[in-house]
């Protein structure tokens, strides 16, 4: 199961200077309930245009393209200076820890490797469309170790205490610690999904990290997931 489909469909652009990668990308996503393709773009430059006059829910980029690569268009659609905000989903046949790391950054909520299963392209797309975040299982575990030093140790050298964090707030930094969507979050714990937004957003602000992945990487920093039942 993918989860939920919304009565509304989720209106993706596909952004790759590989024509056989975007049909298949287009194929996948079109025979999916719920998700439509709205358009195709084979290089950066036109993918910015064309996203900013269409609006969609979810841009698909790779970081290799001709005329602005993947990584600077997820900073003008999804960064904070970008007039209307668009979820990106980062998608690359490079596994670099570089490339990574500048994607989520410049505010991409995804980052998938091309070898990724169909399923999991779905629901990447899914995931971004709720708000939610998914980063390639392959990297995962590395993302999360490599963020652990940064995030547990600031630059000001000071350790974001727990007990900056409500009881509440640790409770839903621990589940996204260990993959749970908002939804799921909602649900284990009894809240309205805005209320489990409205604690991201604090959560966030008190440990001042941009997503999901680095609340992710905090809590195992610092215990947080090995704490409470």
């Amino acid at each position: 199961m993918l989860g939920p489909v919304s009565s509304t469909p989720t209106r993706v652009m596909i952004a790759d200077d590989q024509d056989l990668i975007r049909a298949g990308f287009r194929l996948i996503l079109d025979a999916q309930d719920g998700i439509e393709v709205v358009g195709e773009a084979a290089d950066g430059l036109s993918c910015v245009e064309l996203a900013r006059a269409l609006r969609p829910d979810v841009c698909l980029v790779d970081v290799r393209m001709p005329k602005l690569d993947g990584l600077e268009v997820t900073r003008l659609l999804a960064g904070p200076g970008a007039t209307h905000p668009t979820q990106v989903v980062v998608v690359t046949s490079f596994d670099q820890d570089d490339y990574l790391n500048v994607a989520l950054r410049n505010g991409a909520c995804g980052f998938l490797l091309k070898d990724a299963t169909p399923a999991l392209l779905i629901e990447a797309v899914r995931a971004a469309a709720r708000g939610d975040a998914l980063v390639s299982p392959a990297v995962t575990v590395r993302l999360l170790k490599q963020l652990e030093e940064r995030v547990s140790a600031p630059a000001n050298g000071t350790v974001v205490a727990e007990a900056s964090l409500s009881a509440r707030e640790l409770e839903v930094a621990r589940l996204v610690a260990v993959g749970r969507t908002n939804q799921e979050i909602s649900d284990e714990l009894c809240l309205s999904l805005s209320t489990v937004k409205t604690h991201l957003g604090h959560i966030h602000h008190k440990l001042g990290v941009r997503n999901r992945v680095e609340v992710a990487a905090w809590a195992w920093a610092n215990g947080t997931v090995r704490t409470g039942p």
